[in-house]
């Protein structure tokens, strides 16, 4: 099939990958750490470390990673090599010495294997109740796998050729996608289970692709799961959302990849379609944007029509810093990116070493939008991805002579609650929706009694 095209949009699209040729991609596993040159000037003892500690946390990193985006001469505090080399903060102690024992002493792979899934299981590898309650069943009330329909008009697909990326995030709350345990993962790779989920379901007006990276897959299995959507059955979805980080870790994916002018064709058909076409790029420091192979892959997107979002979670080590998100998001409204979203670190994982209190995560988000102009302030948050909802932080105050947390939902298991502000106790300690408590002597949510119903119903 032809893409339509404006004739100006093919130039610019051509212009802005022709000038960027991509080495062979490389990537590295757990596997393969010591054949990460620049790891080779580290002391033995972290070195070791990161063998334990990517022993449980998937790792996984590209050259491009490695060449362009990493300071080595900071390391290890460089931002981008925290936020996809393990370190030993990453696991609780007694995690770690757990793990680390058992590789010290050369164990046996069953032994090492036990352990190691048994401290996965320890850190919540599927938080905010998503195998539970965000699972959908088709008219026999069977649960159809690798799909989540948590909120009223957005489904998220998991395609089972998009379940890996072209390097880890070390906070990542999906981690447990990539760690090889059936039990664990969300996939699926039928398009018709998905076509027929959205038949039914009309009230659906936005589809995210998810993972993983969808991008990590060939065009030709994205375009089976999204060409379809074009047909007339498929008017209510309005919205395909396409949620990656590919832009940043892997930027020629989109300018020099054997099917990229193929991928930029299907993106244009789309559109041209009357879908509204949304990556959900995930950006967590601005030096990624920094690259001219990133601004091109940015640029060419763009010229598809396709719109590119921004969003990523507040995580310590990495950019707990109203300046870095200030000036990541001043670069996304230059370079034509939508800032979207900052999420708090999810309650998953090694959130131990990311996670940020509430009240600091409020006052950086202040601070930060205090410095940029309105185009900036489009981001929402701090927001927590909880089970009830998504629940934005939005400041903190003093009601009645009671110092307080306001809150609203931003999204809702009940579209009701949506806007609808609520108050907490102001605690300094917390990091997440869990950790507080309602206030002025109220002893549940307004929310609370409905969500223990769905719960029971789920």
């Amino acid at each position: 099939m032809n893409a339509k095209v404006h004739p100006l949009t093919r130039p610019l699209i051509l212009e802005a990958s022709s000038r960027f040729v991509p080495k062979p991609f490389k990537v590295y596993t757990q596997r393969d750490l010591d054949q990460i040159a620049p790891l080779a000037k580290l002391p033995a003892e972290q070195r070791f470390e990161m063998k334990v500690v990517s022993s449980v946390l998937p790792f996984r990193v590209n050259q491009y990673v490695i060449d362009e985006l990493i300071d080595w001469s900071r390391v290890p505090d460089d931002p981008i090599f925290q936020l996809t080399f393990p370190q030993r903060g990453m696991l609780a102690p007694e995690h770690y010495e757990r793990v680390a024992a058992l590789l010290a002493d050369g164990a046996d792979k069953t032994a090492v294997e036990a352990a190691v899934a048994a401290v996965r299981h320890e850190l919540n590898p599927h938080p905010a109740d998503q195998m539970e309650m965000n699972m959908p069943r088709d008219e026999h009330g069977n649960r159809l796998e690798g799909m989540q329909h948590k909120y009223r008009e957005t489904v998220l697909f998991f395609p089972s050729q998009g379940q890996t990326c072209h390097s880890y995030c070390s906070f990542c709350f999906r981690w447990a996608q990539f760690v090889g345990d059936k039990e664990l993962k969300i996939a699926s790779s039928e398009a018709g289970t998905l076509h027929a989920y959205l038949r039914a379901h009309p009230e659906v007006t936005d589809v995210l692709f998810t993972g993983g990276d969808p991008m990590v897959m060939k065009t030709r299995h994205l375009r089976e799961y999204l060409e379809p959507l074009l047909a007339p059955e498929f008017e209510h979805v309005r919205t395909i959302r396409i949620g990656t980080k590919a832009l940043s870790f892997w930027p020629f994916r989109f300018l020099g990849a054997e099917d990229a002018e193929e991928l930029m064709m299907l993106l244009e058909r789309l559109v041209a379609g009357g879908k509204h076409v949304a990556l959900m790029a995930h950006y967590n420091h601005w030096k990624e944007l920094e690259t001219g192979p990133a601004q091109a892959a940015v640029k060419r997107v763009r010229a598809t029509g396709a719109v590119i979002r921004g969003q990523g979670p507040l995580i310590a080590h990495i950019n707990d810093d109203p300046a870095v998100w200030a000036r990541l998001w001043q670069t996304q409204v230059r370079l034509g990116i939508v800032p979207y979203y900052m999420f708090v670190e999810r309650d998953t994982g090694a959130r131990n070493y990311f996670e940020v209190p509430l009240v600091r995560a409020w006052e950086i988000y202040r601070d930060a939008m205090q410095r940029v102009s309105g185009l900036g302030r489009t981001a929402r948050g701090p927001s927590m991805s909880a089970s009830p909802g998504k629940v934005e932080i939005q400041g903190v105050t003093e009601v009645a002579g009671e110092k307080v947390f306001v809150l609203r939902f931003i999204q809702g298991r009940n579209p009701d609650w949506v806007q609808r502000p609520f108050f907490a106790k102001y605690d300094e300690q917390a990091t997440w929706l869990n950790h507080l408590k309602p206030a002025f002597g109220d002893e549940k949510w307004f929310w609370e009694d409905e969500y223990a119903a769905m719960r029971d119903d789920s």
